[in-house]
């Protein structure tokens, strides 16, 4: 079956940079304005893109919305066109911070697409997917373009007690899969566990992307100030690269990941470097559980390390069993977001029962869009 991969893209786009390094056709010190003049954020270079130091604002609502409006879904190119049109400033200065940035790599889509002189899509198919052998790899658009992808594992959202097809969802965090079908660079390579499998012994022999490109993608963030750029990912605080998520573990390596997250996907890309070891996991429902989900990755990723992992616990195992509702409103309300991948964003009442929509962050931040659900407390 093969999955939206969402952000675990990212790292092939950042491929495809590299490729075009090598070729001299870019530098990383390019800056985004070098491609696009009319853009009005000078300063910014391909390498903060990389990065997630650039500071661009977020395409998402003001894409979604135009295209609502508009009765279109539109191709990529309409990233230039919001960076011109929508009046969003900077988030800040490039290199003050780290702020992960989808609008960044779909801004790499475009310029790989204006450097190389051709589709992002077929740049990626002719220059990786099938000198890698990948061959059940592809961006695909098919609300877009009206297709049918083979052997596709729907992604499917779990709301008002059953699953559904985003498509089909009322709710504007789950149907913008609709209105955003059409961008490029940040999500919408669709693979199989096999084709990534290829992939991770592909990038050990350096047969694509060289080993000392990878060296250098597999560096840290560096921030203006000096510090680290820091991703709060699955398995904790990690450092990143060019679209990696980079650990360095004082047993096993260097490791390098990345997750995904779109309406009804979640994804898991870990290479240990060191080792000869990769985890994929590919899902395609929602979580119901998110407390139990959210020991999966790190279970896996103990395994691989020889440690015993945290025994996954269902609600139904930790829930009371005939609880006091009487004081339940008190819990009702907004929540801050803390320094962890699930929190709980509100709390409130429905049906007398009390629910809460849980909200992922790195799936937040590594997917295309924010991905958030309700459950029942």
């Amino acid at each position: 079956m093969v999955f939206d991969l969402a952000s675990v893209t990212k790292q092939f786009t950042a491929s495809a940079v590299m490729l075009l390094k090598r070729r001299g056709l870019l530098s990383l010190d390019d800056e985004i304005t070098k491609f696009f003049p009319e853009v009005p954020f000078p300063g910014i270079t391909i390498r903060h893109l990389l990065t997630h130091t650039g500071g661009l604002p977020d395409y998402e609502d003001w894409i979604t919305e135009t295209a609502t409006a508009e009765g279109t879904i539109p191709g990529n190119d309409i990233m230039i066109r919001f960076l011109k049109e929508s009046g969003e400033k900077a988030e800040f200065a490039p290199g003050e911070k780290w702020e992960y940035s989808n609008t960044g790599y779909c801004v790499l889509a475009q310029i790989i697409e204006k450097v190389s002189g051709m589709p992002f899509e077929k740049f990626l198919e002719q220059n990786i997917f099938i000198p890698a052998g990948m061959t059940s790899t592809k961006v695909y658009h098919r609300r877009k373009d009206g297709i049918t992808v083979p052997n596709l594992a729907l992604g499917m959202v779990y709301e008002d007690g059953r699953y559904t097809l985003p498509d089909d969802s009322p709710d504007k965090d789950n149907n913008g899969v609709v209105p955003l079908d059409g961008v490029n660079g940040d999500g919408l390579v669709h693979s199989n566990i096999f084709d990534l499998f290829r992939w991770d012994h592909v990038l050990r022999e350096g047969s694509v992307v060289t080993l000392e490109e990878q060296a250098e993608m597999y560096t840290p963030t560096v921030l203006n100030n000096g510090e680290y750029g820091v991703d709060d990912d699955l398995i904790g605080p990690s450092r990143y690269g060019y679209g990696w998520d980079i650990t360095n573990d004082p047993e096993h390596g260097l490791i390098v990941a990345h997750s995904g997250g779109w309406p009804g996907y979640s994804l898991w890309f870990e290479r240990f470097i060191d080792e000869d070891k990769v985890i994929i996991k590919l899902s395609c429902r929602d979580q119901i559980d998110g407390r139990a989900m959210k020991t999966l990755v790190p279970g896996l990723h103990a395994i691989a390390c020889g440690s015993e992992p945290e025994p996954v616990m269902a609600i139904e195992e930790i829930a009371e069993k005939d609880p006091d509702k009487s004081c339940w409103e008190v819990f009702c309300g907004k929540y801050e977001k803390p320094d962890d991948d699930l929190f709980i964003d509100e709390v409130f009442m429905k049906d007398g029962e009390l629910f809460a929509r849980f909200m992922t962050s790195s799936e937040s931040n590594c997917g295309i869009r924010s991905c958030s659900n309700s459950k029942k407390a």
